[in-house]
């Protein structure tokens, strides 16, 4: 699959329904280019899509582009396909999108690619990504991998492990969980309790492990696959007072995991680099725009956050709550 660089035309999206988005729009300057990058995030809100968005505007000014962004205010598909159909209607020149399941958000993006519209997938994908100039994503298996090393390290003895993630079909962290359970698999110490789905909510992904460390009392490690069950794990371990017995990893490193890290309740995050999603996601779209060679898949690296490092190294990779 031949993928392109980005100079997304997405006309501002009128109106729909405050039930279904949150969105923002940003001048990001008058330069050469004209027209404007349509930006759906997977949810509003969330400093993951915050620090892309930042990524994205910066890509956008040097293009000489605006940009257009809006998000549902849950990663739900039947919340982001109406905020999609607003912005194809618009006619575009590109959209840069995190799809908010695989299965879901495939015939409204196809029907954006039929449009003539340039599709650059970020973060998350499709059952059929080809139909998009460009995918931009971590390295997701990678890091559920060093995940489970980081637990390796915390607890060298082994034990029960547990895995708390958002919900099936969310393509980023279904490979986090692939890449943990490979890697648990290999160590014949650890017991692994299989995965647990907290769609995305905090105080479900906290009731789920109060109620996992009620069964299994001698839970040595929890990996937390995204940010909401990162903040849920640990309010979890807290409530059930088990912060010096259960080691926590989490995926992400928004201000409140940064603030769990700072206080002791989480040991590790596993921080992506959405900024430079952003950035290349423009970088692809333009390119595609003007017929000059794409890159149909790009991965991006992860660093390892943790309390020996997050007022050196570590601090560059925390996601920002606002450009």
């Amino acid at each position: 699959m031949i993928t392109s660089r980005t100079a997304v035309v997405a006309l501002s999206v009128a109106s729909v329904s405050a039930m279904f988005l949150a969105g923002c729009s940003s001048d990001s300057g008058s330069g050469g280019g004209s027209g404007k990058i349509a930006f759906i995030q997977g949810v509003s809100g969330d400093e993951f899509y915050i620090s892309m968005q930042c990524g994205i505007e910066a890509a956008a000014k040097d293009a000489g582009v605006t940009v257009d962004t809006q998000g549902p205010v849950k990663f739900d598909p039947t919340l982001q396909k109406p905020i999609v159909d607003s912005v194809v209607a618009s006619r575009p020149s590109a959209i840069l999108i995190a799809p908010t399941d695989v299965a879901a958000m495939q015939a409204p993006l196809e029907a954006a690619s039929k449009a003539g519209i340039k599709v650059v997938l970020v973060d998350t994908t499709l059952e059929d990504p080809s139909i998009a100039v460009s995918s931009i994503s971590s390295d997701n298996k990678g890091g559920g991998a060093e995940a489970f090393s980081a637990i390796e390290r915390l607890s060298p003895a082994g034990g029960k492990v547990l895995v708390i993630s958002t919900d099936p079909g969310v393509s980023t962290a279904d490979a986090r969980v692939e890449g943990f359970e490979e890697a648990v698999g290999a160590n014949s110490a650890f017991d692994y309790l299989g995965v647990q789905y907290s769609h995305n909510d905090p105080a479900e992904a906290a009731r789920l492990v109060s109620a996992a460390l009620a069964k299994d009392p001698d839970i040595v490690g929890i990996f937390a696959a995204n940010t909401f069950a990162a903040e849920g794990t640990a309010t979890g371990v807290r409530q059930a007072g088990k912060q010096d017995q259960v080691k926590i990893v989490g995926f992400d490193a928004g201000p409140a995991q940064v603030k769990q890290l700072r206080e002791g309740t989480v040991q590790a995050l596993i921080a992506q680099q959405p900024g430079t999603i952003g950035t290349d996601g423009v970088e692809q779209a333009m390119a595609a725009i003007d017929d000059k060679p794409v890159t149909a898949e790009i991965s991006t690296g992860f660093h390892v956050i943790t309390a020996d490092n997050i007022d050196g190294e570590g601090a560059q990779y925390v996601y920002k709550s606002s450009c």
